[in-house]
């Protein structure tokens, strides 16, 4: 695993979070409570772009069928909206899953994660 800078400092305002391509990755960057997460952006359940989707403190939603996730590890706070024989049947023809989750570190002005 090599750390590889993604962002400076600067480049990211508390409560906000973006997508950022490293080496063929989407890595998603987001900064809640001066702490830094850094997961992949693609959600499990259909690869909706989570960094198109709601920021709620560490949680993020999935702008498509709004699973959401905890930056910190990764788990999954919800897998899909709603309820019922849709969401029911969703779930067994696509388990819920976790996001990957990188390691970040802050080196002087650089935000480094390891990949």
């Amino acid at each position: 695993m090599a750390l590889k800078e993604i962002a400076k400092l600067g480049d990211i305002t508390e409560g906000t979070m973006k997508r950022i391509e490293v080496e063929n990755n989407e890595i998603l960057l987001a900064r809640v409570n001066e702490q830094f997460y850094a997961t992949d952006s693609r959600c499990p359940h259909m690869g909706g772009d989570l960094s198109q989707g709601k920021l709620q403190g560490t949680v993020v939603t999935c702008p498509r069928h709004s699973s959401q996730f905890d930056l910190k590890d990764g788990h999954v706070v919800r897998w899909m909206k709603g309820a019922g024989l849709l969401s029911a049947v969703s779930k067994v023809i696509k388990s819920p899953r976790p996001i990957r989750t990188y390691k970040v570190k802050v080196q002087d002005d650089s935000l480094l994660v390891e990949i």
